[in-house]
């Protein structure tokens, strides 16, 4: 693929990966490092694309996620400054560890039940993540495994707990809205 078109290519997911690159740090000029970082990597690589199943979009995904995941295990290696103790406390979470990966207030929630919102914020950080990936970005399971480094099952069983838990803390909505339950699905 000629370098132009590479970049074209490239850049029709800019906000996609800036969307996950919020996720992940929670911060806006964390993301902004990252997704800077993840194009940088994908133009010293674009020679060796190959456009496959998945194309441009998994493939700087698994870009973003590798560069992420990489700085927080160097992160976490790190010396931890005294104010970082009290930032935490803040934030209610334990210094060195990492912030939650999703990032509500980088979601369009304006034309979205408070409730969905309320339990969405209740997962746990890597099924928001699977969530978010499937969801929002319309990533397929082996995509999904890919980016996230897990076997196909795992997110399989992730999406099916998410479906799950989603279902029981909004059963109040669904009977409000009279939407009816098979006994098969139940």
């Amino acid at each position: 693929m000629e370098r132009g078109q590479f970049e074209r290519l490239a850049l029709e997911h800019l906000d996609s990966v800036h969307r996950m690159a919020m996720k992940l740090t929670r911060r806006q000029d964390d993301a902004a490092d990252l997704v800077q970082e993840t194009y940088l990597r994908a133009l010293r690589s674009s020679e060796r694309f190959e456009e496959r199943q998945g194309g441009m979009r998994p493939w700087l995904f698994t870009i973003l996620h590798n560069i992420h995941r990489t700085r927080l295990k160097r992160e976490s290696r790190a010396p931890i400054a005294v104010e970082a103790f009290y930032e935490a406390d803040e934030r209610n979470t334990t210094p060195g560890e990492p912030p939650p990966a999703w990032n509500l207030s980088a979601f369009d929630w304006e034309h979205v039940d408070g409730r969905l919102k309320q339990a969405v914020e209740e997962l746990k950080p890597e099924y928001q993540v699977v969530l978010l990936l499937w969801g929002v970005e319309g990533l397929k399971y082996r995509e999904i495994a890919g980016i996230l480094d897990l076997p196909i099952g795992t997110v399989m069983s992730r999406l099916f707990r998410i479906r799950k838990t989603l279902a029981t803390a909004l059963e109040d909505m669904r009977e409000e809205l009279g939407i009816r339950v098979s006994e098969t699905e139940s």
